[in-house]
């Protein structure tokens, strides 16, 4: 891919996309860009990715042929009018934050402006992202097609409508957080039942990304593949009958739904 990219904030989200780009060679470290807030910061990323770095955002701006936005969502305003003035006249904007709607950086131009608003997750730094995006009128096909590419080369990608996107953090955004949770959950079982630690928390990944590629190859729903586990009397129904009493589907619905009435709080700031 012949293109100059930008991460105008190079924070975990930003260091998780850009390895996946880099391992996936689909673009080389002399095409990115980063800047950061701090020197300490892009020595780091330097050290770690040999990229193009700089303090000035409207270095990265006035470079870029696809601007990653990478920074909290309080700072975006902020930034895009320091920016403005300096971003090329095809150039891509792509937001990865919670609650930047298409409008709200389209308001920030006296011009019109191409928007991809996207939201990626960390597993994107070892190539099992799950990214959704949705694009303005003013993307072309091919230059939808190149960022999808950039997406894919960390993971999986959809396209969805705007509308959809406050709802997407509590399902692929935030929801590596709960699985994290859970391993851990896992894992403090096994020890408690005299399993070493490093080994309890290799097991129960291990059976987690399993069981998460049973979901994604086999295309049977995921009810189905739990009944396959329950053998009538057995262990599994046991420990399945007792997550259903302590609601266990409910904390996750709950936290879901938390998750999403924040999103769309933010949204309105």
């Amino acid at each position: 891919m012949n293109k100059r990219i930008g991460f105008i904030g190079c924070g975990k989200m930003g260091q998780a996309m850009i390895t996946g780009m880099l391992h996936s060679s689909l673009v080389r470290s002399d095409q990115i860009i980063g800047s950061a807030r701090s020197d300490e910061t892009l020595l780091v990323v330097e050290q770690k990715f040999n990229i193009n770095v700089t303090l000035s955002n409207q270095e990265v701006a006035s470079s870029s042929d696809f601007l990653f936005i990478a920074v909290k969502p309080h700072l975006y305003k902020e930034v895009l009018q320091e920016v403005k003035d300096h971003v090329k006249q095809d150039a891509i904007i792509i937001t990865i934050a919670a609650g930047i709607d298409i409008s709200f950086i389209e308001a920030q131009f006296d011009h019109d402006v191409k928007v991809i608003r996207s939201m990626p997750n960390t597993p994107s730094l070892v190539g099992e992202g799950m990214s959704v995006l949705c694009v303005n009128n003013l993307v072309s096909e091919e230059e939808k097609e190149q960022v999808i590419s950039l997406f894919n080369s960390f993971g999986k990608s959809e396209i969805v409508e705007e509308a959809m996107l406050d709802a997407i953090p509590a399902i692929s955004g935030s929801s590596p957080a709960y699985v994290y949770m859970f391993i851990e959950a896992l894992a403090d079982g096994g020890v408690m039942q005299g399993i070493p630690r490093k080994l309890a928390y290799k097991l129960a990944a291990q059976a987690v990304l399993g069981a998460a590629k049973m979901v994604l190859e086999t295309d049977k729903h995921p009810g189905e593949l739990k009944d396959e586990v329950c053998t009538p009397g057995g262990v599994t129904i046991e420990a399945v009958a007792t997550l259903e009493k302590n609601q266990f589907r409910g904390a996750v619905l709950s936290a879901m739904e938390n998750c999403t009435n924040k999103s769309r709080i933010l949204a309105k700031k």
